[in-house]
């Protein structure tokens, strides 16, 4: 049977509880000289030890609460009016801002309309066939828009166009 060194773990424990604590003390006493902003956040990084245990310490918590009052937040610094942009350059930034948006929404529908009529000339072909240089189908060629339908049968016809054919290796 075994010898019973529980005392021994416990007394560890006990020993770095302590340290820790002493850790946060002297952290929150170096930070309160200082004029430092406390928090619980400030006080757990500076003292190495964990926000929920410093809330877990119901006396830390009070000192930490108290002396936040004595030190409050101070509010963000207001750049000088000298630094701060005017009006008019706020609305001349606005314009010329509104001015990109416009040139672009300008080129997305070029582009829109560029695509839809390669998009239609692609789907001419397939369906009529190349034009041989002219810019007039023949005149016995189906005008077809849709899928191609052999038939009564309303079933689509195999595709044989360039884009679905296998290239040959030259």
């Amino acid at each position: 049977m075994r010898a019973d060194n529980s005392r021994h773990v416990i007394a560890a424990a006990h020993r770095r509880a302590e340290q820790t604590r002493q850790h946060a003390v002297a952290a929150l006493r170096r930070m309160d000289a200082t004029g430092q902003r406390i928090t619980f956040d400030a006080v757990s990084r500076a003292a190495g030890v964990s926000r929920s245990w410093l809330y877990a310490q119901p006396d830390l918590r009070a000192e930490i609460q108290r002396l936040r009052q004595r030190h409050p937040a101070t509010p963000p610094q207001v750049p000088p009016q000298r630094q701060r942009a005017s009006d008019t350059s706020l609305l001349r930034r606005l314009e010329a801002a509104t001015a990109r948006i416009r040139h672009l929404e300008t080129d997305n529908q070029q582009l829109r309309d560029a695509l839809a009529r390669a998009l239609g000339e692609r789907r001419a072909i397939e369906v009529l066939g190349p034009m041989n240089g002219r810019d007039t189908p023949k005149k016995n060629s189906p005008k077809i828009i849709g899928p191609l339908l052999s038939g009564n049968s309303r079933r689509p016809v195999k595709d044989t166009s360039i884009t679905h054919r296998r290239r040959s290796k030259p």
